[in-house]
């Protein structure tokens, strides 16, 4: 049995999809309202805060894949993400199974490989270097098989929640000009949401992966973020434009909007190349086939038009 925790956020969807599709049928969806993807799904409700219901819906488990998400609320994330994580690991090994923690990369500087160190910036970024560390101390314990995946930004279909996502395409699907944070001339490194988890699923089904952090596959055809957007605009056949929020503009919004408050201590990253290196990925897992920034434009656009006709 292999389950997820946080099974309803579109990371645990796609990887449930990849899991089924590739690896088992047998698999246990945990959340509040967990809800099947397939007929043989179990589902498990649960509330991640409480260990002894953790404990339960992790019983028996073989893998457990850790997607949880909480809402952008840096208050939020401080006072539930640790105990989440924490219950998580302790359930895990009472099962005696394999640990999979799925990661972001709010803790590195500007170049991203595996072994870089943490140098978080804001209360984000030293939450979740705090979670990555809890992961890292048992893996070095070594009591259960831990392995932690790690993505950059994500842009995808369904309802992916990025920057990228909210701030070029939803824009464009509504009609409206694209916002591009603080510069539109920086290095981009983002992942396919479903790339990213069909790459988790390979990762928690292969036993040598175990023990150490994995960059999960990304396209290494990086683009400037004004070249995004212009692929976007070409893909939807609507002009190129777009709008450059600059950082005192965000800040000045971030007064009275909270949603755009929480965006700022992550907009130092906007101002530098996001260079993320998946090589170590690519090298044990040759065979993995990457979508690119236009074939996953174009399947959203796709998606799109489904769902109007």
């Amino acid at each position: 049995m292999q389950t997820i925790l946080g099974a309803t956020g579109q990371i645990a969807v796609e990887l449930a999809r990849a899991l089924h599709q590739s690896y088992t049928h047998e698999l246990r969806l945990v959340s509040r309202n967990p809800r099947k993807l397939h007929a043989t799904d179990v589902l498990a409700p649960a509330n991640l805060l409480d260990a002894a219901q953790t404990t339960q819906a992790v019983a028996g488990s073989s893998t457990v894949y850790f997607t949880a998400g909480l809402p952008p609320d840096t208050a939020i994330w401080e006072a539930q993400f640790p105990t989440m994580l924490k219950n998580a690991l302790d359930a895990s090994r009472a099962a005696g199974a394999r640990f999979v923690y799925f990661d972001n990369t709010y803790m590195y500087p500007h170049l991203l490989t595996e072994d870089a160190p943490f140098q978080p910036v804001g209360r984000k970024g030293r939450m979740r270097a705090l979670m990555a560390t809890m992961v890292q101390e048992a893996m070095a314990q070594g009591d259960i098989p831990v392995l932690i995946g790690r993505a950059p930004e994500f842009y995808g279909p369904g309802k992916t929640q990025s920057i990228t996502n909210s701030l070029v395409i939803d824009r464009i699907l509504a009609g409206k000009t694209p916002l591009v944070p603080v510069r539109d001339d920086t290095l981009r490194t983002l992942i396919w949401t479903p790339d990213a988890s069909r790459a988790l699923a390979a990762l928690g089904n292969a036993p040598d992966a175990f023990g150490q952090t994995w960059h999960l596959p990304c396209d290494d055809d990086r683009l400037y973020y004004r070249q995004f957007v212009a692929l976007a605009s070409e893909v939807w056949g609507v002009a190129p434009d777009y709008k450059l929020l600059r950082k005192w503009m965000l800040n000045a919004a971030g007064l009275v909007k909270p949603q755009v408050r929480e965006l700022g201590e992550l907009l130092p990253r906007y101002a530098h190349d996001n260079l993320f290196d998946s090589s170590k990925f690519k090298q044990r897992f040759p065979k993995f086939a990457l979508t690119s920034y236009r074939q996953g434009l174009e399947h959203i656009r796709a998606e799109q038009q489904r769902n109007t006709h």
